[in-house]
């Protein structure tokens, strides 16, 4: 039946289109200056068509988020690396981010948003982080095992501060772009924190 097939792909291709338009329109606007007319416009849709594949923007946020953070996943597979080789795929990640301003103020706005514990985001922003949290924890670990680093090193201490160093960065970098070189600078906080964690 290849009717049904290409139907399928045809739902698929237009959902992505969706979410990419969807990211743009929250980077921009966030969320609660975000519309779903807009969004249904910016796609080429109306918004009962919108509707169809995302029931609420609530949902639509959510998906979008997952959409995001399934790009860098693609790109950069923490679970993959220990270590240093760990350590170093995060400063790639940041060094792609600072090719892609438009993400990372979609993060940065969305996830200032979400403290609010009503909002919509709150959820997914701390489970993101747990699960950040938990995989550079268990890369750092991954390392003692290797003899990258010395036994008895706090991952999760370590794991903290990486987060908060890359999060601390993009702001300062979305705000003074012509000042603050995010890549450069996390990337020697990551060459500093490898030799200080040598065995």
């Amino acid at each position: 039946m290849p009717g049904v097939g290409q139907g399928y792909a045809t739902g698929a291709a237009r959902r992505e289109r969706i979410l990419a338009v969807a990211l743009l329109e929250f980077a921009e606007h966030g969320y609660r200056g975000s519309s779903l007319a807009r969004v249904a416009e910016r796609a080429g849709l109306s918004q009962a068509g919108l509707l169809h594949h995302f029931r609420s923007k609530e949902r639509l946020l959510v998906a979008v988020l997952d959409y995001r953070d399934a790009m860098d996943v693609r790109r950069f597979d923490l679970e993959q690396a220990g270590g240093a080789q760990a350590l170093r795929a995060l400063a790639a990640v940041v060094e792609h981010n600072s090719r892609v301003p438009g993400l990372v103020q979609l993060f940065s706005v969305i996830s200032g948003e979400a403290v609010t514990p009503g909002h919509p985001g709150h959820e997914w922003a701390r489970e993101r982080y747990r699960r950040l949290r938990a995989q550079v924890a268990a890369a750092l670990r991954a390392g003692v095992e290797r003899g990258d680093f010395r036994p008895g090193l706090d991952a999760e201490a370590h794991a903290e501060r990486l987060i908060a160093m890359m999060d601390g960065l993009q702001t300062q970098w979305l705000i003074d772009p012509d000042r603050v070189d995010m890549a450069a600078v996390f990337r020697g906080y990551v060459e500093d924190l490898i030799a200080a964690l040598r065995p």
